[in-house]
């Protein structure tokens, strides 16, 4: 049985990413791997359809729903491709570092963002929630961050985002750029307690990642 050529399988794969067509990109993967298509293709492709799924979302043509899905699809069809990559030795250039801060136990902003990176092909340490100020410093000493993502859905925990970023100061003084965002932040909050930029939603937060750390 023949098979479709390398170029259509991979035009196929960001279409299926895009869609969020999970088992189908997942399928492509398999196959693509098998023909011998060179890793950072597929890479791209999936880069690509994240690309166009966070354009769409910013323009309102698709909602959280469906940029969540295409997400998950990229996230399944990266976790075939991982052991491949490693073995070509192809690593991401940046590495993030994304939590929500002290006293926040909100996670789907977060985690939506985490996958948003992922997707533009940032290695992303995810520390969780509920993540004290000087969890953040250790970390990123310990991971070599680029940047660092910090997360707040309530009210209440925004002075845990100006601790924190205040608390990263030596770390920043390396270079590492401090992003913020969730419900209650503001452009002019993230302005006011020196954070290196504020991101409104997952789509944003890419544009200003490769931004910041570009």
């Amino acid at each position: 049985m023949s098979h479709p050529p390398i170029d259509q399988q991979l035009s196929e794969l960001n279409a299926a990413v895009r869609l969020g067509k999970r088992a189908q990109a997942v399928e492509l993967t398999e196959s693509l791997l098998k023909l011998g298509a060179a890793p950072n293709q597929l890479v791209d492709a999936m880069v690509n359809a994240m690309d166009d799924v966070g354009q769409r979302f910013q323009c309102k043509e698709i909602f959280i729903p469906q940029m969540l899905m295409a997400s998950l699809a990229m996230s399944d069809s990266m976790a075939l491709l991982a052991p491949t990559l490693v073995a070509a030795g192809v690593q991401p250039r940046y590495r993030a570092l994304i939590g929500t801060v002290a006293g926040d136990v909100h996670s789907i902003g977060k985690n939506l963002v985490a996958m948003m990176w992922r997707g533009a092909g940032f290695d992303v340490v995810d520390l969780g929630t509920n993540v004290k100020a000087d969890e953040f410093v250790k970390a990123a000493d310990e991971q070599r961050a680029d940047l660092i993502g910090l997360s707040a859905l309530l009210t209440t925990t925004m002075p845990a985002i100006r601790t924190t970023v205040e608390a990263l100061a030596p770390v920043r003084a390396r270079g590492v750029r401090v992003v913020v965002g969730g419900a209650p932040i503001t452009q002019s909050f993230a302005d006011a307690i020196g954070a290196d930029g504020y991101a409104p939603d997952a789509a944003s937060a890419v544009d200003l990642a490769r931004r910041l750390v570009g």
